[in-house]
């Protein structure tokens, strides 16, 4: 057997096709230019290019992006200030703030200042709660990203086995409450999970986001199954370079599953895309608008 490969790229094209004709119909029809926010304390390397390419990606669909950089040194004070200025912002319609931020921004203290109507990364404990309940909220993006994944292969999950491996707030939590609205059995598996290949064996749907590199062995998955590789982990290449792989030892998985995610050009594209339509969605409830059913 081998596995379908779900193109992360393609399947994120196609959102932000949605979301630029759905920015687009807002801005004609009820005259709001949907806003987007990100505030960047420090000067992480990997994370002024991640908000780069959010701005890039905002504009080109259509979106008005508000990007605030802040030094290093910023106190916990100054940052919750320009989160409770963005939260005051008409313009800004969704926002979010970069992680990490340096040891003396508290997340937990960030997190609880955004609006909930405004956080676009679904990370405030209304929005998780929302989610649990099966009720409206602004769902984390990456694994609102991996469910549509897993939604090109099948469409009804209603019944499979899943099992996600990993339990942050950002990925492994939400990627199981999402599945198990869609009426998957789910099994969240941890450091702590007794016989982890064994268990994930049974899965009909296996979602690793654990951010070990290669952790998932092809053996440990059931043929046919589908298969969703979070992680991005960059480990020692040739020549002195170095390269990005998954937590699935992706050449021995995809000899047995039934479809899956690459690394890179999986679910990174879909996690950009899910912003902007996080961000979309947020204007329309915002302003008692139906969000457009494309989205």
């Amino acid at each position: 057997m081998t596995a379908t490969r779900i193109e992360g790229k393609d399947v994120a094209g196609a959102l932000k096709a949605r979301v630029k004709d759905a920015a687009a119909q807002l801005k004609s029809a009820h005259g709001i230019t949907v806003g987007l926010g990100v505030i960047l304390v420090g000067e992480d390397p990997a994370s002024e290019v991640y908000v780069r390419n959010k701005g890039i990606a905002a504009r080109e669909a259509g979106l008005h992006a508000v990007e605030i950089k802040l030094p290093a040194s910023s106190t916990e004070a100054e940052v919750l200030a320009e989160v409770a200025r963005l939260n005051a912002d008409p313009s800004v319609h969704g926002f979010l703030v970069q992680f990490p931020t340096p040891p003396q921004v508290r997340q937990t203290a960030v997190i609880d200042a955004i609006d909930p109507a405004k956080d676009v990364d679904g990370l405030t404990a209304t929005n998780a709660g929302l989610l649990v309940s099966g009720r409206e909220g602004l769902v984390s993006c990456t694994p609102s990203g991996a469910l549509m994944m897993i939604k090109q292969v099948k469409a009804d999950l209603a019944g499979l086995d899943a099992v996600v491996i990993g339990r942050s707030i950002l990925v492994g939590r939400p990627m199981a409450q999402l599945l198990i609205n869609e009426s998957c059995t789910v099994t969240t598996a941890h450091s702590r999970t007794r016989d982890l290949p064994a268990l994930c064996r049974r899965a009909d749907i296996l979602v690793a986001a654990i951010g070990k590199p290669n952790f998932v062995r092809g053996d440990w998955v059931k043929p046919g199954a589908i298969v969703i590789d979070v992680g991005i982990n960059r480990i020692a290449g040739e020549n002195g370079k170095t390269r990005l792989v998954g937590d699935v030892a992706y050449a021995e998985a995809a000899g047995v599953a039934g479809a899956i995610t690459p690394v890179p050009g999986g679910v990174g594209p879909m996690t950009i895309a899910c912003l902007l339509r996080n961000a979309v969605i947020a204007a329309c409830r915002q302003n008692n608008l139906p969000v457009p059913a494309a989205l």
